[in-house]
């Protein structure tokens, strides 16, 4: 089907709650994540005459402006002062406590310190592994995505992979997540 045949709206709204996913993933927090969706779709609806519909759909084309708008969000506030929010500490803290065993696949369901890591990774590396891992996207979708090529999106990925073994190595020992000797 053509996009002239079906408005913004037909096309784009099915994938809001993959894209508040996503959006969720990346910022780590509800309120960021809506107000992500809310800037991606209104910056894709201002775009869409200039949308071309391609093999993959509208979705690659929304994740590439919420990559974009994350992006340029985080550069922002990355300039801006921070003040700590100790309601915030004490819940994450709270939450480490209570949380126990292996991580699971459901993003929302791993345990602290395997969030913390992936939070803890350079958005670049976070949006690949995210788009990868838990909405399995393939190489060549990530690189739509992105807006790079497939050789920077494995390079990412596998850097994004060592950094979070290397973070998660004592957490892998003590939870008996790995076969190496904890010498």
């Amino acid at each position: 089907m053509r996009k002239d045949e079906q408005s913004f709206e037909a096309l784009a709204v099915p994938h809001m709650q993959a894209i508040y996913r996503i959006a969720r993933r990346l910022s780590g927090d509800q309120h960021e994540a809506e107000d992500l969706v809310q800037e991606t779709y209104l910056k894709a609806h201002k775009a869409f005459a200039r949308f071309e519909l391609r093999k993959f759909g509208i979705r690659p084309w929304l994740l590439k402006i919420l990559h974009n708008t994350f992006l340029n969000r985080h550069a922002r506030l990355s300039r801006a002062p921070k003040a700590a929010d100790q309601r915030a500490l004490d819940q994450q803290h709270e939450g480490a406590e209570l949380s126990s065993g292996p991580p699971e696949l459901d993003y929302e369901q791993l345990d602290g310190e395997v969030r913390r890591a992936i939070e803890a990774l350079a958005p670049d590396f976070r949006t690949v592994i995210l788009l990868w891992a838990t909405m399995e996207h393939s190489y060549q979708e990530i690189a739509d995505i992105i807006g790079a090529p497939i050789g920077t999106v494995m390079s990412r990925l596998h850097r994004a992979r060592q950094q979070l073994m290397s973070a998660l190595e004592d957490y892998a020992r003590s939870n008996r997540l790995t076969t190496k000797d904890a010498s």
